[in-house]
């Protein structure tokens, strides 16, 4: 096996892995410190801060043969037999070095910089740099300027990692930033007339090492040492990117891409990132309703609301299950089980499932066909979980759920008399054609977040849950399953339907997501058998924020 010597310890290597001093050192636990270098991009080898001491050790006689020079980590193949030493006063000279070139010309400017708390300059000049800046501290001024609708550069702070240039060009395909001038004079800029605004250009504030580049919905809003990340799927499309919520006493302040392989990567689009706002909107239902004698939905208690949509499903002969494809696939398990055991016969629907244009492939090729493998999609597809809800009712009833598409036919719905329609997020709402169709209904319960058409036929209306606020398991469009915990608390006053579910079934204790996902990998036969093959890749034995495949979540949860 392949094998590195690293600051004295020993690193057994794979015979194809393929990694450079950086990832070779990060396994023995040793950092060593860059600015320029990314995972998912090119390697440029620009800040050296990365420089180490390297040399080769001849495997028959022992002896290790050091190079003069320093040399750049990133750069540097760890191959069998490669020395690195990050340790040395030689090393750490030249990182103090860089550090203080870099801090000659930066602003000094952490107290208003939404950079500060997360900087690697502070950081590194912590842990690096000088014990004293040798330089006169001078009156400081950031030059700024929009590189599009989202992105605000602040110049002056500017390392020139060009990760950010590199994104566009590899990731997005659509190079509209640039390095202008050179020598003490180059900067970051775009070309005139192309503004960054393509649909990951919020990536490019996630890569910046430092705060040259801003988000300009979160800029000023909030200090990230009083945020608490917590690990999260996005629910804006059916790609279902692994995000970190970043929130503060119950408010969503920021979302960011969470480092995953198997479905985005390190990235996430702009479309999801700025899209939560509807979660802390004023207009949010919370309190159910019920319609009385005078025919006007009135506020009412929980019990109340329940205990009269429980008597009349169960006096329903053919009552109706929407299944919204925004539900975690508990929730829908749970559903399944509670209507299931109804004195009627129940029939399942599968909810609208909202589309917009054509999936979105990255990079982008100017007049050519999309890239067989691409490294970034967005879905068409704006639901997260429409493949595991569809999963679940297949495992159970043996077939296919009917779509709403084909159940909103008029004739359909005369011998129905009780219906439970899932409103979802914004985007998954019903129209007027919807409404009309549910008019012939008896008893119609709506269970979402914001009112809509359905009020106007709905019996009952039962205020739900946003994403950030639910707790289970989404089945993205390549069939991984990831599950995660609430990242803020909803409103007083909202339920989701696992919560509901789980009281109705008569289960003790808080709804635990967790135990269903196990109990629904034990019980579903059909849920592993439909499960794509499993990639090594994305095994995580976390149930929290961890992603794998369907077939593998019992043995997650045990």
């Amino acid at each position: 096996m392949p094998r590195v010597l690293i600051d004295g310890q020993e690193l057994e290597l794979a015979p194809d892995e393929r990694l450079n001093g950086i990832q070779a050192a990060a396994r023995l636990g040793i950092e060593i410190p860059h600015y320029c270098w990314h995972p998912g991009l090119s390697v440029v080898a620009s800040c050296r801060m990365c420089l180490v001491e390297t040399g080769k050790l001849d495997a028959e006689t022992g002896e290790i043969r050091m190079l003069p020079k320093l040399v750049p980590a990133c750069q540097t193949p760890a191959i069998d037999g490669t020395v690195l030493v990050t340790n040395s006063d030689k090393v750490a000279a030249a990182r103090a070095m860089v550090e203080e070139d870099l801090l000659l010309r930066h602003p000094v400017d952490c107290p208003i910089c939404d950079k500060a708390g997360e900087c690697r300059l502070q950081d590194y000049y912590f842990e690096y740099g000088h014990e004293r800046r040798r330089a006169d501290i001078k009156p400081f001024h950031s030059r700024k300027r929009e590189l599009g609708p989202t992105v605000r550069l602040f110049v002056d702070r500017c390392v020139m990692c060009s990760r950010c240039v590199r994104f566009c060009r590899e990731v997005a395909g659509t190079a509209e930033l640039m390095v202008r001038d050179r020598g003490a004079h180059e900067e970051i800029d775009v070309f005139e007339g192309f503004p960054l605004e393509n649909e990951l250009a919020g990536n490019v504030v996630d890569l910046c090492p430092v705060g040259a580049l801003a988000d300009l919905p979160f800029l000023y809003r909030q200090r990230v040492w009083f945020m608490t990340p917590r690990p999260h799927v996005c629910a804006g499309c059916a790609t279902g990117c692994s995000i970190w919520v970043d929130a503060n006493q119950d408010r969503i302040h920021r979302l960011r891409p969470r480092e995953n392989p198997n479905v985005n990567q390190y990235w996430m689009c702009d479309e999801g990132r700025h899209g939560w706002e509807y979660v802390h909107d004023t207009a949010r239902r919370t309190r159910p309703l019920r319609r009385f004698d005078d025919g006007t939905l009135t506020p009412t208690d929980w019990e109340s609301a329940e205990a009269w949509i429980i008597e009349r499903f169960r006096q329903a002969r053919r009552p109706v299950l929407v299944l919204s494809p925004t539900w975690t696939v508990e929730e829908a398990y749970l559903a399944m089980r509670w209507f299931g055991d109804l004195p009627g016969e129940t029939q399942f629907v599968l909810g609208p499932i909202p589309q917009t244009g054509d999936d979105l492939h990255f990079p982008k090729r100017r007049g050519s066909a999309p890239p067989a493998s691409p490294i970034f999609t967005i879905s068409a597809e704006k639901c997260p979980n429409r493949l595991g809800v569809a999963r679940v009712v297949e495992s159970v009833t043996g077939e296919a759920p009917v779509e709403w598409s084909e159940a909103i036919e008029r004739s359909a719905w005369q011998d129905v008399d009780a219906v439970w329609v899932a409103g979802g997020q914004p985007g998954t709402s019903f129209g007027e054609e919807d409404a009309a169709a549910l008019e012939s209904v008896p008893v119609v319960v709506v269970h979402a977040l914001f009112g809509g058409v359905l009020d106007g036929v709905a019996g009952a209306v039962l205020p739900d849950v946003a994403f950030a606020e639910r707790e289970g398991s989404y089945v993205n469009r390549n069939g991984w399953l990831q599950s995660f915990a609430p990242a803020v608390r909803p409103p007083a006053g909202c339920r989701s339907m696992g919560q509901i579910m789980w009281k109705w079934l008569e289960r003790h204790g808080l709804y635990h997501a967790e135990a269903v996902l196990g109990e629904l990998a034990r019980d579903l036969a059909g849920w592993a058998a439909a499960a794509p093959p499993v990639d090594p890749l994305g095994v995580a034995l976390e149930p929290t924020g961890s992603s794998v495949s369907a077939e593998q979540s019992e043995e997650v949860v045990s």
